[in-house]
């Protein structure tokens, strides 16, 4: 019989649960004709991302989920800027993303100054490995 405790460890490379969301591209499966769907690590990584780049009331029925960092993106770029649109992303992923391990939130502006560099940095629940997200904020208007 095998002993498990606390200094057990899974050393195996199959993840418990599988994660599967559908390709917002919209690209078609030519086998079955219908939308491709995305799994595991980049269907989360497409969740983080899209979440950081939902603004509040845009989603029908769920109005307070969103991240608001497009209203602090016509602000001047200070220090304290980053430092609200940092915490601005961690609270929306560790309300909004429970199958993340979140590490970092790394908020730069671009050499132009015309957009922002977010890099996002966190753990996949079940997946062995740091992952890493990086998008971009500008203004469109």
């Amino acid at each position: 019989m095998a002993l498990y405790d606390s200094q057990t460890t899974n050393r195996s490379k199959r993840t418990s649960r599988t994660f599967k969301d559908i390709d917002l591209d919209f690209t078609r499966n030519s086998v079955t004709n219908d939308i491709n769907v995305v799994e595991n690590v980049v269907a989360i990584k497409r969740a983080v991302r899209n979440l950081v780049q939902t603004n509040f009331y845009e989603r029908p029925f769920n109005p307070e989920l969103g991240c608001g960092v497009r209203a602090l993106l016509f602000e001047p770029f200070t220090p304290l800027t980053k430092v609200f649109l940092e915490r601005k992303i961690e609270e929306v992923l560790l309300n909004y993303e429970p199958r993340i391990n979140l590490q970092n939130v790394a908020v730069d502006d671009d050499q132009d100054g015309n957009r922002l560099v977010v890099d996002i940095y966190f753990y996949v629940v079940g997946v062995p490995g740091p992952q890493i997200v990086q998008t971009f904020l500008q203004r469109v208007r």
